[in-house]
C-alpha cells in the first residue's frame, strides 16, 4: 500500500530542518492554506526540530495563529491540485488569485510551450520558482522565466506560494513573491495514475499516466517515478470567439496580405530602389506606383492603388484591389497548442552516520510543443512591413509570370499552398540536486549544516516549416525563360540567356490567386529553420544554523549561508534568420552569461512570550550580499514581527529589500524582429482625433495632414539586448493579521495589506507604448527610436531594452479557511482566497512620477501630463489583465469513501480602449462608444498649463471604452475510493460552459489566453495503490 512516510517515522539522532530549504529559518511557521482547510504547526518549543518538520506532513491541521509568519504563504497539497482536473502544475499555479497574465499553453502567436507564473502582474522574470527550496534552471527564453512545463507534474507533492518579496532570503527575482514546488520524497509502496479528458466538442483531449515507486527503512529512502502527458490542441477557428480577428466584423480586421495576393507596379520611367519606387526626379510618394493600366492614386494622403485577382485567375486576369480584400488568418490558427511530456525523476538518502546525511535528488524531463499560425505573409519590395533584404526584391519585368512588362513593386501574397507555419519545439531538461546535510555540538547547543550542489539544463531545438528564403525569392522572381532544352521555365542572371541559368531555381508564379504556386516552386523558396537554445544553471551553496542563546521570548535562532552560481545561455537561430534572409521574423544569434557569489545571514529574535499583552512577540531580521560579474554588488536587508496580543489574533509585518539582476536575454539578446499589433495616431482613421499638439509632431515626422493610409496594423519592430543594464531594485511591505478564534474550531482568516514599489526597471516598451508616448505624451526618448518613410508610414522602430521609471503596486490578500467538525453528513471544508488590487501604476518616461495621465490638468505653471495610463488597475490591454479582483472558493466533502469538490474562478470585470473600432466605424462593438474626456492642452504653446483662464483649453476627445464582462468559472468533482486500494474520480471544469469575455484588444482574436478555452471539459482519472 502507497504511503508517503514522514521524516519524523524515521527521526534520529541527526537534527534537520527541511524548512529552513524550502522558506528559510526567518520563516519560524508557515501558514499552509490548502484546498481542504488549513495546515499548521504548533509553537515553538525545546522539541523546534520536531514540530518543524511537521509543517512539511502534508494535511496537518493544527492551530493556524501558531504557524503564521510575518509572511503570507498559500499552500496547495496533492489532492488540491488533482481535483483541479489539470494535466500541467502550470495550469495550476495560474489558477492563484495572485497571478496575472503571462504565457501559457493558450499562446500561440507569441507563445513557445511554456507555461509561467507572474504574481503581482509584475512579470514572470520577477517571481522566484523554486523545487524543493531550490531555484530552478531557466527557461530557453533567456529571459530570466522559468518554464513550469519543465518541471514533472508526476513528481509534484505540494505548491508553496510566498507572496512576498524575498531576495534577502533567495537573491534576484523574489520581488513579487516565490513559488515553491515541493517533490515527493520518503515514499513507500506503489502507485499508479491514469487520467483522460477531453471537451464536450470532442477536441482538446488530455491523457496523462504516471507510476511511482518508493521504499525505506530506518537510515534510508529511495524513490523512483515515471510521467507521461499529451494534450491535443483546439483549432481557433472552432471556437465562435477566436474564428475572426475581431469577432462580429468578418476579415474586417484582417490582413492586407491575401491569399489572392495586393500588387502595384512602379512602371518605366520610374525606378525602384530600397522599397521606394521613384520618380525620374528623385521624388515619391503614394501617386508613383500604378495599376497595370497605368491608374493611380491622386492623393498622397492615401496608400497607393493595387490590384488583385479572384479565385482561379491569375497573370492578365487582375481586378482592382478594395478595402473589401481582407483575409480572415484567425481560423487557421490553434487556440489551444498542443503538448506532449515524458518525465522520470528519482530522489534518495542515506544516512551515513547519526550525524551526517546524504541526499539526491534527480528530474528529467522532455516537452513537444507546437504552435500554428496562419500561412506565412510573403511581403516585399514596397510592401509594409517588408525587412531589409526584402525590400530589394521585385517581380522582374523579365519573368516568365509576369505579363506586363513592368517591376511589380509592391507584392503582398499568403503562400496559403504551404498549408501554414509551423512551430516545434523539442525541449530537454536535465536537474539534479546532491547534498549532504548534518549536525554538530558546540557545547550543549546543536547546529545544522547543508552543503550542495545543483546542476539545471536545459536544451531546445526549434524546427519551423513554412518560411520563406529571401535570396530564394529574389531569383525566382527575377528574369527567368523556358529552357530551350528541355522546355521547363528555368531562372536566369541575364535576360533570354540559358548559360546563365541558376542551377536549382525553380521560377515563381505569385501573380495570381491562391493555387498559382506549385509544390515545386515552394521546393525551391522555402526552407526549414532549425533554431538551438540552451540555458544551463551550476550552484554551489552551503549554510550553517542553530540556536545561540536564550532571550524572554525563547532561543534567538540564526542561519547563515553561502552561494556560488553561474548562468550561462544561447540562441542559435537557423542561418536564414540570422542573416535576415527570410520573409519571418529575423533575429541574430545571443550568447552569454553570469557568475555570482552571495552571502546571507539571517537571525529570528524571539522577543517575548506568554506575558500579558503578548503571548507572542518575535522579529526576523535577514541581510543578503550579492556580488555578479556583470554589473557589481548589491546588498538587500529585511525586517519583519509578529505580535500575539492574544492567543487567537497575530499581527504580522514585512519591510524588505529586493533586487531583479538583469537576465541573459536582456543583455546580450541581438536584434530580432517582431510583428504587433500598432494603430498610429497617425494614421488618417485617427490624425483628426489627436490634440493639435499630436498633430503637429506627426506633421513634423513627414506624415501628410490629415495622416496615412496605414495598410497593415501589424508593423514589423525590432528588439534587442542592452549589455549596459543595471538591477532593478525594489520595496515590499506586508502588514496583515491571523485570526483564528478558539470559539470557532477549525475557522481561520488572514487579511493582508501588500505594497511592492520597484525603480530602475529593466523595460522593453512595447511597440505601441513608443509610438503613442512620442505622438500623444511628447517623450523624446521615444521619438527618437522610430522614423517613417516618405509616405509617413512607420519605417524603422527599435524597442530596446533600458533602465527607465519603475512600477508600483498595492493590494490587498484575505485567505478564510473552515473545516466544519465531523458530522452524520460527513466532513466538509472551504477555503475562499482573494486577491485585491488597488493600485498600478508605471513611470514610463522615467521622469520619477509614477501613473502619469494626460487627461489630469497639471497644476498652474507645470509641464502637461505624460500619457503614461493614470492607475490601470481595471484596465485591459493587449495580453495584460488588471483585474481589480481574483477570488477562487474551493469546497470540499468527505464521507466513508466517497467525496466530492467544487471549485469557483471568479475574474473580475475590466475596461479596455474602443476608440480605434468608433473611428473605422464599428463603434457597436463598444460598451460606450460615446464616452468623451477633456483633454489638457497647451494651445498657447508655452510649454506649461496655463488653465482655460490662462489660454490653454480643454479639449473633448472621445475616448470610447468597452466593458470585459466578470466570469465565474465552476469545476466538480466526484471520487470514490474503492475496496482494492484504488481511486476513481470523475470531474467536470467549467461545468456551466461559461463562455470567456470579448476583448477588441486581445491579439489575433478576441479571446485572451488567461481566460479559459470554451467548453466543458469532462474527465476520468484513476489512482490505484499497491
Amino acid at each position: 500500500m502507497g504511503n508517503p512516510k514522514t521524516h519524523l517515522e524515521r527521526e534520529m539522532t541527526l537534527k534537520t530542518n527541511k524548512l529552513r530549504n524550502a522558506i528559510s529559518y526567518a520563516l519560524v511557521s508557515t501558514t499552509a492554506l490548502a484546498g481542504t482547510g488549513v495546515a499548521f504547526a504548533q509553537d515553538q518549543g525545546n522539541e523546534q526540530d520536531e514540530e518543524l518538520d511537521r509543517i512539511e506532513i502534508v494535511g496537518s491541521r493544527i492551530k493556524r495563529a501558531d504557524t503564521d509568519t510575518s509572511q503570507p504563504v498559500f499552500s496547495l497539497r496533492r489532492e488540491e491540485i488533482e481535483a483541479q482536473g489539470l494535466t500541467s502544475v502550470g495550469d495550476v499555479i495560474q489558477n492563484i488569485t495572485s497571478n496575472g497574465s503571462t504565457l501559457n499553453s493558450t499562446f500561440n502567436n507569441g507563445g513557445n510551450g511554456e507555461t509561467r507564473v507572474s504574481l503581482r502582474s509584475l512579470g514572470s522574470n520577477r517571481t522566484l520558482v523554486l523545487v524543493n527550496g531550490r531555484r530552478w534552471v531557466g527557461g530557453t527564453g533567456l529571459g530570466g522565466a522559468v518554464d513550469l512545463n519543465t518541471i514533472p507534474t508526476a513528481a509534484v507533492e505540494r505548491i508553496e506560494v510566498l507572496k512576498d518579496g524575498a531576495s534577502t532570503i533567495y537573491g534576484s527575482d523574489a520581488i513579487a513573491g516565490v513559488v515553491n514546488i515541493v517533490l515527493r520524497r520518503d515514499f513507500e509502496g506503489a502507485e499508479a495514475n491514469a487520467y483522460i479528458g477531453s471537451f464536450t466538442q470532442g477536441d482538446g483531449t488530455r491523457q496523462s499516466y504516471d507510476f511511482t515507486i518508493g521504499t525505506a527503512s530506518d537510515r534510508w529512502a529511495a524513490m523512483f517515478g515515471v510521467g507521461y502527458v499529451k494534450e491535443e490542441p483546439v483549432g481557433a477557428g472552432d471556437r465562435y470567439i477566436s474564428s475572426e480577428p475581431t469577432i462580429g466584423t468578418g476579415a474586417a480586421f484582417g490582413s492586407s496580405t491575401t491569399p489572392n495576393g495586393r500588387f502595384a507596379l512602379c512602371a518605366s520611367p520610374n525606378t525602384f530602389s530600397n522599397g521606394i519606387c521613384f520618380r525620374p526626379d528623385g521624388t515619391s510618394d503614394s501617386t508613383v506606383e500604378t495599376r497595370p493600366d497605368g491608374s493611380r492614386q491622386t492623393n498622397p494622403a492615401l496608400g497607393p492603388f493595387s490590384f488583385t485577382y479572384n479565385s482561379g485567375n491569375s497573370g492578365l486576369n487582375w481586378r482592382n484591389r478594395t478595402g473589401a480584400d481582407l483575409y480572415n488568418f484567425a481560423p487557421d490558427n490553434y487556440l489551444l497548442t498542443p503538448q506532449e511530456r515524458k518525465s522520470v525523476f528519482a530522489n534518495g538518502s542515506i544516512d551515513i552516520s547519526d550525524n551526517l546525511r546524504f541526499n539526491a535528488t534527480v528530474a528529467i524531463n522532455e516537452r513537444r510543443s507546437e504552435q500554428l499560425l496562419a500561412a506565412m505573409p510573403i511581403v516585399l519590395g514596397s510592401g509594409p512591413g517588408a525587412g531589409v533584404q526584402s525590400r530589394a526584391v521585385t517581380i522582374s519585368p523579365n519573368s516568365i509570370y509576369n505579363p506586363f512588362g513592368q517591376t511589380v513593386s509592391r507584392i503582398q501574397r499568403r503562400a496559403v499552398e504551404t498549408g501554414g507555419r509551423s512551430f516545434k519545439q523539442d525541449v530537454d531538461t536535465f536537474a539534479s540536486n546532491l547534498s549532504f546535510e548534518g549536525s554538530f555540538d558546540v557545547g550543549s547547543k546543536v547546529f545544522d549544516w547543508e552543503a550542495g550542489y545543483f546542476y539545471g539544463n536545459n536544451e531546445q531545438n526549434d524546427t519551423t516549416n513554412g518560411l520563406f528564403n529571401v535570396p530564394a525569392l529574389a531569383a525566382a522572381l527575377g528574369p527567368s525563360m523556358i529552357s530551350p532544352t528541355t522546355g521547363r521555365p528555368i531562372c536566369v542572371t541575364s535576360v533570354g540567356n540559358a548559360a546563365t541559368v541558376i542551377p536549382g531555381c525553380v521560377p515563381l508564379n505569385l501573380l495570381g490567386a491562391a493555387g498559382s504556386i506549385t509544390p515545386e516552386m515552394l521546393n525551391y523558396v522555402t526552407f526549414v529553420a532549425h533554431d538551438e537554445f540552451g540555458y544551463k544553471q551550476k550552484t554551489y551553496y552551503a549554510n550553517v544554523g542553530g540556536d545561540l542563546f536564550e532571550l524572554p521570548g525563547g532561543p534567538l535562532a540564526f542561519s547563515f549561508g553561502l552561494e556560488h552560481r553561474t548562468e550561462f545561455g544561447f540562441d542559435q537561430p537557423d542561418a536564414l534568420i540570422n542573416s535576415g534572409n527570410t520573409t519571418g521574423n529575423a533575429r541574430t544569434a545571443t550568447r552569454g552569461g553570469y557568475s555570482l557569489d552571495e552571502a546571507y545571514l539571517e537571525f529570528a529574535i524571539p522577543v517575548l512570550a506568554d506575558v500579558p499583552g503578548a503571548k507572542l512577540l518575535d522579529f526576523s531580521l535577514a541581510s543578503r550580499y550579492s556580488d555578479y560579474s556583470n554589473f557589481g554588488d548589491t546588498t538587500n536587508s529585511k525586517f519583519g514581527f509578529r505580535w500575539k496580543p492574544i492567543d487567537d489574533l497575530m499581527v504580522r509585518g514585512n519591510w524588505s529589500q529586493g533586487f531583479r539582476a538583469p537576465s541573459i536575454g536582456e543583455l546580450f539578446t541581438g536584434v530580432a524582429d517582431s510583428f504587433p499589433t500598432i494603430a498610429d495616431p497617425c494614421n488618417n482613421a485617427l490624425f483628426a482625433a489627436q490634440p493639435a499638439a499630436a498633430q503637429a509632431r506627426c506633421v513634423a515626422q513627414g506624415v501628410p495632414a490629415g495622416g496615412y493610409a496605414q495598410g497593415n496594423p501589424q508593423i514589423r519592430i525590432s528588439v534587442g539586448g542592452n549589455v549596459n543594464l543595471q538591477p532593478e531594485s525594489s520595496i515590499s511591505r506586508t502588514l496583515g493579521l491571523v485570526y483564528s478564534p478558539s470559539w470557532l474550531e477549525g475557522f481561520d482568516i488572514s487579511l493582508d495589506w501588500w505594497n511592492i514599489d520597484i525603480d530602475n526597471a529593466i523595460t522593453t516598451p512595447t511597440g505601441q507604448n513608443v509610438v503613442t508616448g512620442c505622438i500623444n505624451g511628447g517623450v523624446q526618448t521615444f521619438c527618437n527610436l522610430f522614423n517613417r518613410s516618405a509616405g509617413g508610414a512607420i519605417n524603422t522602430l527599435l524597442a530596446t531594452t533600458n533602465n527607465i521609471g519603475g512600477l508600483r503596486t498595492e493590494g490587498y490578500d484575505m485567505t478564510v479557511g473552515y473545516r466544519l467538525p465531523e458530522t452524520a453528513f460527513g466532513k466538509f471544508s472551504f477555503v475562499w482566497d482573494t486577491t485585491y488590487t488597488s493600485e498600478f501604476i508605471s513611470d514610463i518616461d522615467g521622469d520619477g512620477i509614477y501613473g502619469e495621465d494626460n487627461r489630469v490638468a497639471p497644476a498652474i505653471g507645470q509641464p502637461l501630463n505624460a500619457d503614461e495610463g493614470g492607475d490601470t488597475v481595471g484596465e485591459y490591454a493587449q495580453n495584460a489583465n488588471g483585474w481589480t479582483i481574483r477570488s477562487n472558493l474551493a469546497a470540499r466533502w468527505e464521507k466513508g469513501d466517497w467525496g466530492a469538490t467544487w471549485n469557483m474562478r471568479f475574474y473580475d470585470a475590466q475596461d479596455e480602449d474602443c476608440q480605434t473600432f468608433v473611428d473605422y466605424g464599428y463603434s457597436f462593438l463598444c460598451s460606450d462608444p460615446n464616452r468623451f474626456v477633456d483633454i489638457p492642452d497647451d494651445f498657447n504653446g508655452n510649454g506649461v498649463w496655463d488653465g482655460v483662464t490662462g489660454g490653454d483649453r480643454l479639449v473633448s476627445t472621445n475616448e470610447a471604452e468597452n466593458r470585459i464582462g466578470s466570469v465565474t468559472y465552476h469545476d466538480a468533482s466526484v471520487f470514490w475510493k474503492t475496496p482494492w486500494n484504488g481511486k476513481v474520480t470523475v470531474g467536470v471544469n467549467n461545468v456551466f460552459a461559461k463562455e470567456p469575455p470579448r476583448s477588441v484588444q486581445a491579439f489575433a482574436n478576441s479571446f485572451d489566453p488567461q481566460y479559459e478555452v470554451p467548453g466543458r471539459f469532462v474527465y476520468l482519472r484513476y489512482t490505484q495503490k499497491f
